[in-house]
């Protein structure tokens, strides 16, 4: 495979992007359907609150312990064939819950899930590493991204019309026969990513997974990671009940406005990665923090507002939330050795998912609801994202400075950072 000497996708590259992305899509929709299903599932396999709650959880849960303890093994494969073997074992988990007609059979079937999607997304993201330089990955991970805003403007409103329509399992067959043709595309035509078993030294996968976590440059981009993923994922649980309640948003208009800053996402996902790769990562980071610090403030204090104003709020927000995400994303995947990359992104993939449920339970304890439904102390949780914005941002200065500067060209040598460290 050749790169673009005008700093251009080449086919290959294209074909890579658009089916991780696609990849991607079918993973997020899987783990964001189960909760608008809950009105038609919980009555339908007689399944209480509480049990509801452990089916959402036990998804993240078990992907955050799957990646961590694939991260030993995931470097000593070719990653095609890692990405195959397990991205199979989620459609299967996924085909069990739509087969399921029990609780406990659609919570096995969540429990697998969860297992191998863990691993499915480092290892797409090793993968990405692997097949573009650091001057497109910023690009690379912008379409990849969009998958999230895709995932809300088609996949849950498809989904839904198929859950209405039939049942509630629905969704989860149309997954599995969307997936089965994502890794067909991906066992047909993606090469093999093998390159880094040259390099890899006889370690064992003890071993290996000790040396990724006690390696002192990694370890600062895991707790970035971490740290970044517990001011995002704050926001989110409560923020179409404070829209409704607050805002003053009718509950059938609240799709509405999904639909719309969705839509938005996914033309912004890709710019944004652009001017990351044009104007130097950290520099996108950098304004992304603004913006979100500066709307952030202003959405966590809105009161009644009109629905146009808020739908340009939120646009607003998304692009300095998109812009650290992805600029983040692209700039962090220069910090592992090519030998370490699947061990260091199943890490850091499991420390999002964990960092992801202790922001939600934090969020959970500041916030309340009032008598009349109206939530309280949110601006709070907005003033804890404000923080957690400051301090990434000073930590990912400290990690762009040791790869070597805002011009994203060239990726440093380990032997350069290793010395700096040493100093």
């Amino acid at each position: 495979m050749t790169d673009r000497v005008d700093g251009s996708f080449s086919p290959y590259q294209m074909f890579v992007a658009a089916v991780l992305a696609f990849l991607q899509f079918t993973i997020i929709l899987d783990f964001m359907i189960l909760s608008p299903l809950g009105a038609q599932l919980m009555p339908a396999l007689q399944i209480s609150p509480v049990q509801f709650g452990l089916l959402v959880s036990t998804y993240a849960f078990s992907a955050g312990v799957s990646g961590f303890l694939a991260a030993g093994f995931a470097d000593r494969f070719d990653r095609k064939k890692l990405l195959l073997v397990f991205y199979a074992g989620f459609l299967s988990g996924t085909l069990l819950c739509g087969l399921s007609y029990s609780y406990h059979a659609l919570l096995l079937g969540r429990l697998i899930t969860g297992v191998f999607a863990g691993v499915v997304a480092s290892v797409s993201f090793a993968i990405v590493t692997d097949v573009f330089p650091l001057e497109l990955r910023g690009r690379v991970m912008g379409i990849i991204q969009t998958a999230f805003a895709a995932s809300s403007v088609l996949g849950i409103p498809i989904a839904l019309l198929l859950a209405t329509r039939w049942r509630w399992n629905a969704p989860f067959l149309l997954i599995v026969t969307v997936g089965a043709m994502v890794g067909w595309l991906i066992h047909a035509r993606l090469h093999p990513v093998d390159d880094h078993l040259k390099l890899h030294p006889d370690r064992s996968p003890l071993h290996h997974l000790i040396q990724t976590v006690s390696n002192r440059f990694y370890l600062q981009g895991f707790a970035t990671t971490a740290l970044l993923s517990v001011g995002g994922f704050m926001l989110m649980p409560f923020m179409s009940a404070f829209m409704v309640h607050n805002v003053g948003v009718p509950v059938g208009r609240l799709p509405l406005v999904y639909v719309l800053t969705g839509l938005f996402s996914v033309v912004a996902g890709p710019l944004i990665g652009r001017a990351s790769d044009r104007f130097g990562k950290f520099n996108v980071f950098a304004f992304g923090c603004a913006i979100t610090i500066i709307m952030v403030v202003i959405f966590t204090h809105l009161a009644i507002t009109p629905l146009w104003l808020l739908v340009g709020v939120i646009v607003i927000l998304q692009i300095g939330i998109f812009s650290r995400m992805i600029s983040a994303s692209a700039l962090m995947s220069a910090l592992p050795e090519p030998a370490d990359r699947g061990a260091y992104m199943s890490i850091s993939s499991s420390l999002q998912q964990v960092a992801g449920g202790i922001a939600a339970v934090l969020s959970g304890m500041i916030v309340f609801e009032g008598s009349d439904g109206v939530l309280l102390h949110f601006d709070r949780v907005g003033y804890v994202l404000v923080g957690t914005t400051l301090l990434t941002l000073s930590m990912m200065y400290l990690i762009n400075r040791k790869i070597g500067g805002v011009k994203p060209e060239k990726e440093p040598s380990r032997m350069t950072i290793a010395v700096e460290d040493a100093g």
